[in-house]
């Protein structure tokens, strides 16, 4: 641990500065790490198991912010989840079609996924009737992505500004196959559209311009579901009416949390990590294609597979990086990883472009906007593009106060920045961190060497 380079400054509000003292001879980063659980699997494993018949049991469950929600939604309509923590948590079934009508409203808190995910079981339930909301962001993002098709379901919703921002209220129909082509490559819209198709008779299709993420359906068909997979078209089907039975869910740790430690070791002089035990889904593997692409050294050892998903240990040593171009195919299978990879980009030689990104000006904040100006504010060439950026490397970074803009992938990729930018770095608003990785800043003083 090294005071000396961190400390946590907490507010009168509760809101914590995270400063970051870089000493003049720098610091190195050494160690093996274990990532908090991937957050999509976590979500899903609460997900489904609050909806099959008899008893889940999770190992390595994430215990962020966003997945409490889920846990707490679902036990708002009838299933009962034991404690949340990382050892084994149970979730007792109350089985398909049979979610509770709640006597509150229903708060995914921060979590897009909870929201979009609920909303195709919500919706696929006749005779109940649900209200669901978020925090401020949460409630400035968009929702028609998945209302609309829902809506071409036969479903019934209600809410701001045509149903497109929360909160929305959902009037349960039984709903009707289709095939959807979603205009976005997108985990949340396919999985909220197989979701409600769990409760229709017949088949429900979505067809991507691009793979996203496939979480959904490898845990829909562990736990029963009858899926079609054609690759060629990015067409994924469920065959309705099936039940679901609970399953034994083992969560690897998450890439989007391991991607922070590496760009950090590929960027920090001198350093070196092993992240243990990430999950290695091709559908989630975009930062590894674009870490090689700028010539960082990261290897993949101890590959395995575990419940269904592929894991393996990542080492990454310091590295002189190139910059490339991040844009197309690649962009669903790191959307989530973009931020840090533009701190990445600021250390490589040459002019990265990163394109085909808009999906990230409606995340928790709007990431393409805040990174540009918040890595410019510390002297980086970075400009932004409507749809990404454009970032020329090589120019040092002076530490100033930034902003998380209480964006927790913002306020990790900026502590990542902040390790190799000259004096000190003030994060404000450091605290969101949590939502995806309560112990980030505890693992970072563990690590760093100065």
């Amino acid at each position: 641990m090294s005071p000396s380079v961190i400390t946590l400054e907490t507010k009168e509000n509760t809101s914590q500065n995270l400063v970051i003292k870089r000493p003049p001879s720098g610091v190195c980063l050494q160690g093996r790490i274990r990532v908090p659980g991937d957050k999509s699997i976590s979500h899903r494993a609460l997900m489904l198991g609050a909806i099959a018949e008899g008893e889940t049991q999770i190992q390595g469950l994430l215990l962020g912010e966003d997945p409490r929600s889920s846990a707490s939604c679902f036990q708002a309509m009838g299933a009962e989840i034991s404690q949340l923590n990382t050892e084994l948590v149970r979730v007792k079934g109350i089985g398909l079609g049979n979610l509770q009508e709640p006597t509150d409203v229903l708060n995914a808190g921060n979590s897009g996924t909870t929201l979009r995910l609920m909303l195709g079981l919500l919706a696929s339930h006749p005779g109940r009737f649900f209200t669901v909301t978020g925090d401020s962001s949460l409630r400035s993002r968009p929702m028609s992505r998945v209302v609309k098709p829902l809506q071409q379901m036969g479903g019934s919703i209600w809410g701001r500004k045509a149903a497109s921002l929360a909160p929305l209220a959902v009037q349960g129909q039984a709903l009707k196959p289709i095939h959807y082509n979603s205009p976005i490559a997108s985990a949340q819209v396919k999985s909220c559209i197989l979701l409600a198709g769990l409760m229709t008779q017949g088949r429900t299709t979505v067809t991507e311009p691009a793979l996203s993420r496939d979480h959904s359906e490898r845990m829909l068909r562990a736990f029963g579901a009858q899926l079609e997979v054609d690759s060629d078209t990015n067409s994924v089907t469920l065959i309705g009416g099936n039940q679901l039975y609970g399953q034994k869910v083992v969560v690897p740790g998450d890439i989007s949390s391991a991607a922070f430690w590496l760009v950090a070791g590929a960027i920090v002089p001198d350093s070196e990590l092993v992240i243990e035990n990430v999950g290695v889904n091709p559908t989630r593997t975009g930062v590894l294609e674009a870490l090689e692409m700028m010539g960082a050294d990261v290897q993949r050892e101890n590959e395995r597979e575990v419940a269904g998903e592929p894991v393996a240990d990542l080492r990454v040593r310091t590295s002189r990086l190139q910059s490339c171009t991040i844009a197309g195919d690649i962009i669903p299978r790191l959307i989530d990883e973009i931020p840090i990879l533009a701190v990445a980009a600021v250390f490589a030689e040459g002019k990265t472009v990163i394109k085909d990104a808009a999906e990230l000006r409606v995340k928790e904040s709007d990431r393409l906007a805040v990174m540009a100006h918040e890595l410019t504010k510390m002297g980086a060439k970075v400009t932004e593009l409507a749809d990404g950026m454009e970032i020329t490397g090589g120019t040092p970074l002076v530490g100033v106060d930034v902003d998380s803009y209480t964006d927790h992938r913002i306020a990790m990729s900026l502590a990542i920045a902040a390790l190799v930018a000259t004096g000190k770095t003030t994060i404000q608003r450091a605290e969101a961190a949590a939502i995806s990785y309560p112990d980030f800043v505890t693992t970072l003083t563990e690590i760093i060497r100065d």
